[in-house]
């Protein structure tokens, strides 16, 4: 049987995906958080900011920030005094990170290309893992989920914030139609890229449902999992222990 992902709505070799999802954050890097706004109506700071609190980040920790690209959620978690490492696959996205960390005057961010899948980080070395709108760009989800778990400290945790799929009638008809029609036409009139925009939804309606992917983490070795859904699914906040 042919080993194949999904690449939004196509299913692809996993090398393909890899090289393609590249291709699509080197594209949009600069364009990002611009795009995260219009998109999300400036939702996606309060959703970050919701994320932070849950992971309640301490002064002497080191936290590990995983496709954490342009800062949002490092700059959030630097602030209280934890030793953050921003890794991405992008360099692209990593240079915009550090462009803004340099502007803001934050300081004391690691910064480093990763993958992942392949972390190369030693075992059982971060009190805490984040994750933020970046799973389900991954190629292959469940090995990185066993490569938090084995990065992260006994006593660890982890977080994750997601698309998901909304739960509240009439809601998830809406969405669709918005993210559908109008997304790509917003990356074709604020970014001149309309199809990573496409791709960028069509990933959210390929990842897995709440209580699926919620089993993939415990699959990984996580205890006490839980899931929190923002309005109603359409975001998710994912959390796990390792004991």
């Amino acid at each position: 049987m042919t080993d194949t992902v999904s690449f939004g709505y196509e299913d692809v070799a996993p090398e393909e995906k890899t090289a393609r999802v590249r291709g699509v954050f080197s594209s949009v890097a600069s364009s990002y958080d611009l795009m995260n706004d219009a998109m999300s109506g400036g939702m996606h700071r309060l959703w970050k900011d919701r994320f932070v609190r849950r992971v309640k980040p301490r002064a002497g920790e080191r936290i590990l920030d995983v496709a954490g690209g342009t800062g949002d959620i490092a700059f959030r978690m630097a602030a209280s005094g934890a030793s953050v490492t921003v890794s991405d696959i992008n360099p692209e996205m990593l240079g915009v990170g550090m462009e803004r960390a340099a502007k803001r005057g934050i300081e004391g961010l690691t910064w480093q290309e990763e993958n992942a899948e392949t972390l190369s980080f030693a075992d059982a070395g971060f009190d805490a893992y984040t994750i933020a709108f970046g799973i389900r760009n991954v190629t292959r989800i469940q090995q990185a989920l066993c490569e938090a778990h084995r990065v992260l400290k006994r006593g660890g945790r982890f977080f994750c914030l997601e698309f998901s799929t909304t739960l509240w009638p009439g809601f998830a008809e809406i969405y669709d139609a918005y993210s559908h029609k109008l997304v790509p036409k917003l990356g074709k009139a604020l970014a001149n890229d309309e199809d990573s925009y496409r791709y960028l939804i069509e990933s959210i309606r390929r990842f897995p449902d709440m209580k699926s992917f919620e089993g993939m983490i415990a699959k990984a070795g996580f205890v006490q999992t839980r899931v929190e859904p923002l309005l109603g699914g359409l975001v998710a906040i994912h959390s796990g222990w390792k004991i």
